[in-house]
């Protein structure tokens, strides 16, 4: 008995000790087809995560979380900061995402995101005005809900809201840009005010996407050949996350706080959809980023411990790729929850993998590939281009996984595709006579053919369909014996109506959940019928 309860705490200490102290990921949830909750949850827990950084409060996420004892950053997204400049809707909101889980077994809470990068240059000032009145409705939201010691609000920034001067570009000249200098310290000064911190995104791999001139060796953590020296503090910068760590906390000390708390929100290295991103060079990413975390290294001008979230969880291939291919890619687990590479959360760097999401349910082993008897072939760019804008083909891209397919290679991978966002469904796999389908695995070397994932929503459908059954059922029932009940048949009349009300009310709420597709023609059989 000794043996057995001295092997559990060993096992119990081994989970504990899995995950860098104070380690978070991102969890995304932009796919096309989606883990469950509960699914993604577990995985968390078997990788001793413990901290989280969510882009909403979806309910199903909330629920799933609820009683785990993962620490959780729920988010308001950016379309919504308008709306939270009106401070009863910033209450009521915090009354429906925050306070309802807040109770014992409930979610922990830490933090709330006000926005997700609101500041980008690429969005021309679409949130400069609502950002920070949505950030100062949150907090005092939160602090009349009681909750504000415990719970901050915070606003996820990209780096681009600080820099150098060209003429003097080092970290101790940092400065938050010009355009909006005022409103930073304005933020910062509001954060400081209520103990919030202050949170940034960094990306060592923006530093060279597109630019073949920056320093490769700089963009990791295993020595740069020549450091950068700072020349306003002589301090030797051999990594860029440092570098643009401490450009920040140098614009924080020249806006009057240099002592705010800072926390990475995101940092992370894609694994395809560019020329630097894969997993050779993701997994020499890690294995400088994670020693350093868990030593509690710090920057040069913030010594000591940092609180890091890594980007991200999942893989989104239903994300924007307006910034580039690469973005679809940043999960540490593929889109199905299966681990992409070995990687040692604890910081150790041994060669072992993550632990997988359980029990996830595959669609049939098939696949739509080119088809090799097709004759005509004038329309086949037509239609690998009508399946890559309605799927995922950016492993296709330059320097990617499946770059080096020939060209009826590249027909395969955009049909397939397109195939499995179908759901297999046969007519998906005809384009003018192009494609067929094969049970034989097509994938080749590292282009791999996915077979998609059966839709977490399933249960839904079912849910759905037993609704229907039971009101058809019951509103027969009604129509055979109306003679035996002794009831007015106006009323009668009056109660089936309420009843197919219901029945279409029911059946529109969850296909705009989870099969929102599917409203198109959910609006023509109610126009027709009704």
């Amino acid at each position: 008995m000794g043996a057995y309860w001295f092997l559990r705490l060993v096992l119990v200490l081994g989970l504990l000790g899995s995950c860098v102290h104070g380690l978070g990921v991102n969890w995304g949830t932009m796919a096309i087809r989606k883990l469950s909750p509960e699914t993604v949850v577990q995985m968390l827990k078997d990788n001793g995560i413990l901290k989280v950084k969510l882009f909403d409060a979806d309910q199903n996420t909330m629920t799933a979380l609820a009683g785990s004892g993962i620490e959780v950053m729920v988010a308001i997204p950016n379309d919504q900061l308008a709306v939270m400049g009106d401070y009863n809707r910033a209450k009521d909101w915090v009354k429906r995402n925050v306070t309802r889980y807040n109770f014992n077994g409930g979610v922990t809470i830490k933090y709330v995101a006000v926005g997700n990068e609101p500041f980008l240059t690429s969005y021309n000032g679409s949130f400069l005005n609502t950002t920070f009145p949505a950030l100062r409705n949150i907090q005092n939201a939160l602090n009349d809900a009681g909750v504000g010691d415990s719970i901050k609000a915070t606003v996820p920034l990209n780096a681009d809201v600080y820099s150098s001067p060209t003429d003097q570009a080092y970290p101790s000249s940092g400065r938050f840009r010009s355009d909006i200098n005022d409103l930073m310290t304005q933020i910062a000064q509001f954060l400081s005010q209520n103990k919030a911190p202050f949170t940034v995104n960094i990306y060592p791999f923006l530093s060279l996407y597109g630019n073949d001139d920056f320093p490769f060796d700089y963009a990791f953590f295993d020595g740069a050949p020549q450091p950068v020296v700072d020349k306003g503090t002589g301090i030797q910068y051999t990594n860029v996350f440092d570098a643009n760590f401490d450009t920040l906390v140098s614009a924080l000390k020249a806006a009057g706080y240099g002592d705010l708390p800072i926390i990475v929100g995101e940092v992370g290295w894609p694994t395809d959809g560019d020329k630097n991103a894969n997993t050779g060079y993701a997994i020499r990413f890690y294995n400088g980023l994670l020693p350093r975390l868990v030593g509690n290294r710090g920057t040069p001008l913030r010594p000591g411990y940092i609180e890091v979230y890594l980007f991200g969880l999942l893989d989104e291939d239903a994300k924007s790729i307006a910034p580039g291919n690469f973005e679809r890619h940043w999960g540490i687990f593929r889109y199905d929850g299966q681990p992409k590479f070995p990687l040692d959360l604890s910081g150790q760097n041994q060669n072992k993998f993550l632990v997988g999401a359980r029990n996830v349910q595959y669609l049939p082993a098939k696949w739509c590939m080119f088809n090799p008897n097709a004759k005509d072939l004038s329309k086949l760019a037509d239609n690998i281009d009508y399946a890559c804008s309605r799927s995922d083909c950016t492993a296709l891209g330059y320097g990617s996984s499946c770059n080096n397919l020939d060209s009826n290679g590249n027909a395969s991978y955009a049909f397939n595709m397109y195939y499995q966002v179908q759901n297999q469904d046969e007519f998906a796999c005809n384009f003018e006579g192009l494609a067929t389908i094969t049970e034989q695995n097509i994938s080749q070397g590292n282009c791999n053919f996915i077979i998609q994932i059966v839709a977490s929503s399933s249960s839904s459908l079912t849910m759905t369909l037993m609704g229907s059954a039971f009101v058809t059922v019951l509103l027969t029932f009604l129509l055979i014996f109306v003679d035996a009940l002794d009831v007015p048949f106006t009323l009668l009349i009056y109660c089936c109506e309420l009843l197919m009300l219901f029945d279409i009310v029911f059946t529109a709420i969850l296909v705009n959940k989870f099969y929102p597709e599917m409203l198109p023609l959910l609006d023509f059989f109610l126009m027709w019928t009704l």
